[in-house]
């Protein structure tokens, strides 16, 4: 009966050191996670680990949405070069993103010819934000720090190496020059 007791001790011990070990296991870089395109399909993000990337969490009926050109035109300005832009969708924000992922795709392609990839909606805050959000608020990256996504169109740089360079707040249009400098900077 001591040996059994012994056995089951020592089990649980190995199961808690397990799981232990496997929630300290952090992401390596801000591509070291899975997503959903607008479509539907599942896309490791490890696929752009080697260009330089800018994640921004997007709505379509906000003050900001006509940031969407200056997304579009630095995507076009520097995609030859190894740059793209990821665009999440996101409704934490005062409801600002209430369409179907459809109808967000519908809303981008026709009003501002986004070619960018886009991505099915989630959250950025809270205990839902995806663990993507999770990893990049959680670094503390100039000029912003980390902290929770204050808004729709917070913006950030990820180098080639998969770390997160810079970050932006929402206000700061793509085309600004500070963040044309840390994109230029990645590349």
């Amino acid at each position: 009966m001591k040996l059994f007791a012994l056995l089951a001790a020592g089990a649980i011990a190995l199961t808690a050191s397990t799981l232990q070990a496997a929630d300290s296991q952090q992401p390596a870089h801000a591509l070291d996670f899975q997503a959903k395109t607008i479509e539907g399909e599942s896309v490791d993000l490890e696929k752009y680990k080697g260009q330089v990337v800018l994640i921004v969490n997007v709505a379509s009926k906000c003050g900001l949405t006509p940031q969407y050109e200056g997304l579009q035109a630095i995507y076009e300005k520097y995609q030859d070069k190894g740059f793209v832009v990821l665009g999440f969708p996101c409704n934490q924000f005062k409801g600002q993103e209430p369409g179907t992922d459809a109808e967000i795709k519908q809303f981008c392609t026709t009003k501002y010819d986004v070619s960018f990839p886009l991505f099915s909606k989630l959250e950025v805050n809270g205990e839902g934000a995806a663990p993507l959000y999770k990893y990049l608020t959680s670094r503390n990256t100039e000029p912003v720090g980390s902290g929770e996504i204050s808004w729709n169109f917070e913006k950030f740089v990820i180098g080639r190496d998969g770390q997160v360079a810079a970050r932006f707040s929402p206000r700061t249009k793509p085309e600004a020059p500070e963040v044309i400098k840390a994109i230029e900077a990645e590349l």
